[in-house]
């Protein structure tokens, strides 16, 4: 069957103008009417200014158009080429700033996302039983009526709500970022690994960042972490952990090319093959490139001063606790052997990602390292905003 695109109109933003959403929907038909089929689904650059999953996403509808052709959809995917077109329209001074919300300072858009647990719970008492696939079919039928008796009031609540809508009852959930220079990586709760090794050797990541909870409501968490919630708050019932988020971090914001993209759109598509969503021979795994570690025990570095950012060390590097990360320069100190500031790394480990842009303020970040080992002072939000 053919895909079927649909819009999904945004309250106007100011007289004149409207905005969008569009979902591509690929099903069989039975999947359209509760056949039981597997659900994944895909989107891409909720951080507006995060470019890489645009045209991932681009070559992966091109990939689904073709399966679809031949017939070979046999689940469920919903495809958002574009998760935010609000921060699509932040421009300023000729850069796009579409990270955060502008016009009633929502913060950042991939933080604070409803607690789909919280919305559910009291709607579940006495509805769930020891039939652990009953539960998962209530508990996703009772997600998709709270979330359809939600009356947004402004555009980005009804961004928000127009994504969780057909997030919640999905088993696979892909929100494709990136970062600043920067190596592949994923974050996911623990609950899902080594579950996740498919992903991860697929898209050939260096590093799978593990965090029941990092601190910011992120939308990853909001699909995968409800069901934790909801099984501590019913012990003495099976509430398994279906659904399987992740947000994809497509290396850094200038990696975008064609035949990259491509690549990635191959993988996933592998992906959907491999968890039942695609006819085909996926072909063997490839071998993993990374382990997955702990979140707290990748340290992000934050500028002490502020200053001219001058690396000693790039993506992909090791370094060992000490090792120097960078210098800050301030272009304020009267003799130059007072201006430099060093940093080091507090960790040993690899070299995730450093910064692109070279002056920094104080408190801003300058390198992830992924270590092995918990840090002392990782605790409580783990994300950089």
């Amino acid at each position: 069957m053919p895909r079927r695109t649909h819009a999904v109109p945004l309250p106007s933003p100011a007289a004149g103008t409207r905005q969008q959403l569009l979902l591509h929907r690929f099903a069989p038909d039975e999947a359209r009417h509760g056949g039981g089929h597997p659900k994944a689904y895909i989107q891409a650059s909720l951080h507006a200014d995060e470019t890489p999953g645009l045209l991932v996403a681009h070559h992966l509808l091109r990939l689904l158009d073709d399966a679809a052709t031949r017939g070979d959809v046999t689940g469920e995917i919903v495809l958002v080429p574009y998760a935010n077109p609000i921060g699509l329209a932040q421009f300023f001074d000729q850069r796009l700033m579409g990270r955060y919300e502008f016009a009633l300072a929502g913060g950042n858009f991939n933080r604070n996302w409803p607690d789909l647990a919280a919305l559910a719970a009291e709607r579940l008492d006495g509805r769930l039983t020891d039939d652990a696939a009953g539960n998962v079919a209530a508990i996703r039928a009772t997600f998709r009526a709270a979330l359809a008796e939600q009356r947004p009031q402004s555009a980005l609540a009804a961004l928000r709500l127009a994504l969780a809508r057909e997030a919640c009852d999905a088993d696979l959930v892909l929100d494709l970022h990136c970062d600043d220079l920067a190596l592949p990586h994923l974050f996911l709760i623990p609950q899902h690994w080594p579950e996740a090794q498919d992903l991860a050797a697929e898209l050939a990541v260096r590093a799978v960042l593990l965090a029941e909870d990092s601190g910011g409501a992120s939308f990853d968490e909001a699909f995968s972490t409800p069901w934790l919630r909801l099984a501590r708050r019913y012990p003495d019932v099976p509430i398994p952990p279906v659904c399987l988020a992740a947000t994809v971090e497509l290396r850094g914001w200038m990696d975008v090319d064609d035949a990259q993209a491509e690549a990635d759109a191959r993988a996933l598509y592998r992906v959907l093959q491999r968890r039942g969503l695609l006819a085909g021979d996926p072909g063997p795994l490839p071998e993993p490139a990374c382990r997955a570690t702990d979140l707290a025990a990748t340290d992000s570095l934050k500028a002490p001063a502020a200053g001219i950012v001058v690396y000693k060390v790039r993506p992909g590097d090791r370094v060992a606790k000490g090792d120097p990360i960078c210098d800050l320069v301030d272009p304020a100190a009267e003799d130059p052997a007072d201006a430099r500031t060093h940093v080091e790394a507090t960790t040993e480990g690899l070299v995730l990602s450093v910064r692109s842009h070279r002056y920094v303020a104080p408190g801003m970040a300058l390198a992830k390292i992924v270590g092995t080992e918990p840090l002392s002072h990782r605790f409580g939000y783990l994300l950089e905003d």
